[in-house]
């Protein structure tokens, strides 16, 4: 039998939950002949179809939730985890039954995934995680921007960041599905040092910079928000850290971008601000109005490719929020 494990694609977290829950049911459910993987990413319409669920188990990791009876298992941290009220209804009824409460697990306190996903299957199904401890904590790192600094975030010293870069910034739809059976084998150098990851790094690192440079002649900050519309130069990601690098002062980011298959509004809190956490907007209870969701630091909303005046829109509107909650902090200050 076949264990499709749906997971985050294009993020670091995503792929590290797809790898510990792998090497978790292999050791511990042991109810699986194979593993297949399936990356998900937030788009405009339907982030799901049933037809990819295979007949053996399903395992959906770092993303919404779905109310498919084949979906076997799920694991979810982030606030915005279910589409609809009716999907969080179904959830909650599998817990208060216990019909589900060992398959489908969701606390939006944790700050990765993977920390999730580790914590679960140590407590409830006796896994042992001192092997991949080195993964966790970076997801957490990584995910809950646990940076020392903008200067670690954007220069990228770590193992962990550079992959992290590979992971988001790669047009490679197969790269994630090779890296995730050896993110809990080897250590994160090990991974790196693949060859087929050394050869996507020097020119993933030529686009960093040159995203950079980019973002540095966009971005413009007012009253403690950056903003900056790089939407004429499609790129499949970038450094989320970079605003911060080049405004350090700056509150809160609104960067409005463009792939292949999405224009996307991002939202962003500065990590390092000097305010309290109390002073700071639910940025995912902001982009949940536009249908999109996150964190209550971070969130983003994906429109269609085509509708970057929709976007515009969110956008002007969302900056005007930030930067009206921004001038309150700082006369409350």
């Amino acid at each position: 039998m076949d264990c499709k494990i749906f997971y985050h694609d294009k993020c670091f977290d995503g792929a590290c939950s797809a790898s510990l829950f792998t090497r978790f049911h292999r050791e511990r459910v042991k109810t699986a002949d194979s593993y297949s993987y399936h990356g998900l990413v937030h788009r405009a319409g339907a982030l799901f179809d049933e037809a990819e669920f295979t007949s053996g188990e399903n395992a959906i990791v770092d993303f919404k939730y779905s109310a498919s009876p084949k979906v076997t298992w799920w694991f979810d941290h982030h606030q915005s985890a279910f589409l609809t009220p009716e999907d969080q209804k179904q959830f909650e009824a599998g817990q208060a039954d216990g019909s589900e409460r060992m398959r489908k697990f969701f606390n939006p306190n944790y700050i990765s995934c993977t920390s999730l996903i580790a914590d679960i299957a140590q407590v409830n199904f006796g896994f042992d995680t001192a092997p991949v401890l080195e993964l966790i904590k970076w997801a957490d790192i990584v995910d809950g921007a646990r940076y020392e600094s903008a200067k670690a975030a954007v220069e990228m010293a770590e193992p962990a960041m550079k992959l992290t870069m590979v992971i988001e910034s790669s047009s490679d739809n197969t790269l994630v599905q090779r890296l995730i059976p050896i993110l809990t084998e080897m250590s994160l150098q090990r991974v790196l040092d693949q060859g087929f990851v050394q050869e996507l790094l020097g020119p993933l690192m030529d686009r960093h910079w040159a995203a950079l440079e980019l973002i540095k002649q966009r971005s413009t900050v007012d009253q403690g928000v950056i903003t900056f519309d790089i939407t004429d130069q499609p790129t499949e990601g970038y450094n989320k850290f970079i605003p911060y690098y080049l405004h350090p002062d700056a509150t809160y980011n609104v960067g409005l971008s463009k792939s292949s298959f999405r224009t996307k509004v991002s939202v962003g809190t500065n990590p390092w601000t000097k305010l309290m956490p109390s002073d700071l907007v639910n940025l995912a209870a902001i982009c949940e109005r536009y249908g999109g969701g996150g964190h209550a630091r971070v969130g983003a909303i994906s429109f269609p490719p085509d509708r970057e005046d929709e976007a515009r829109k969110a956008v002007g509107e969302i900056v005007a929020e930030l930067r009206a909650a921004s001038s309150g902090d700082r006369k409350n200050s």
